[in-house]
């Protein structure tokens, strides 16, 4: 059971989700991205005080990951203006998908477009078309709105919610229930991967999936309360806001980290140059390595019904 043979669905955001996507990008559409959507820093945080939108940001980097670096597309979409008038900071790709989403009846319409203008294969979907933001709660009842401000958090929040409570898209829950396997992260905890758990047909899907789910640890620490956390911590953080455990394994990069609860592949990840970032050989091997272990489930599980059969 190779990685190519398989539907796999990725789920994440910000440059993590990119990575991955990239990394496996040879697989066309037997990938399929579902991105964060609720980002409001930067070019994306402007737009969205301008009129009600999704988060473009994220979007825009998992395509421009799926196409090549030098081409006249990805550095039109990566295009960011500098200097100090109303353009400054604003990326063009953010522009561009933002400018479509004002004109197309929905955000996966330009969505579509882009992928067709830049001749990406991959499926990249939003994890909803409805705007939406976070909301984190510390253990006394104060909040904090919108991720700059829960990244910024000083201390783990109780839980988390999506404001306002929205809805994924038909294509997304497909994706997810005809995957063999899923993927979430790397990237911030709070901030890229927990948000798509929050929708609840997402969380839904995956709590009832077909598929072996794995979460990719970071390679180093992220700046946010979460980075205080064992991953046994992490995943009963997961399970008390979500109200499962969506986690069938987890990769990372510490041969030190252990878990009572699921079974972890420990293994160098780190990029030799970049040591910040996956490496993309060494993060398909990891793959591989969990996919023999799903190969091993799903075996283990076929000879138990077959005994039960018999019997």
């Amino acid at each position: 059971m190779q990685l190519n043979k398989l539907n796999i669905v990725a789920i994440g955001g910000g440059h993590g989700l990119g990575k991955v996507l990239s990394t496996l990008s040879s697989m066309g559409n037997k990938l399929t991205g579902i991105v964060t959507t609720t980002d409001n820093g930067g070019s994306t945080g402007k737009l969205r005080k301008r009129s009600s939108s999704i988060a473009w940001g994220d979007l825009r980097n998992c395509l421009t990951e799926l196409v090549d670096k030098d081409s006249i597309g990805s550095k039109l979409f990566n295009l960011r203006f500098d200097g100090n008038d109303d353009l400054s900071g604003h990326n063009l790709g953010n522009l561009i998908l933002y400018g479509l989403g004002e004109v197309q009846s929905r955000p996966l319409d330009s969505i579509d477009l882009v992928r067709r203008i830049l001749g990406v294969r991959t499926k990249v979907f939003p994890m909803s078309e409805t705007p939406t933001d976070l909301i984190a709660f510390y253990p006394e009842g104060r909040s904090r709105v919108g991720e700059i401000s829960v990244d910024e958090m000083s201390i783990m929040p109780k839980n988390l919610l999506l404001a306002p409570l929205v809805k994924s898209i038909a294509p997304c829950i497909k994706a997810i229930n005809n995957a063999d396997l899923i993927i979430l992260g790397p990237g911030s905890f709070l901030t890229s991967i927990i948000p798509p758990l929050l929708v609840r047909d997402i969380s839904n899907a995956i709590a009832n999936r077909k598929g072996h789910c794995v979460f990719i640890d970071n390679v180093v620490l992220e700046n946010s309360p979460a980075a205080k956390l064992t991953l046994d911590e992490k995943l009963n953080w997961i399970e008390a806001n979500i109200g499962c455990l969506p986690i069938d394994s987890v990769i990372c990069q510490d041969p030190s980290v252990l878990s009572s609860k699921i079974n972890v592949i420990c293994c160098d990840l780190a990029h030799q140059k970049n040591p910040h970032h996956h490496d993309k050989k060494k993060l398909i091997d990891a793959l591989e390595a969990c996919v023999i272990g799903l190969k091993t489930d799903v075996i283990a599980k076929e000879v138990k019904t077959e005994k039960q059969t018999l019997a």
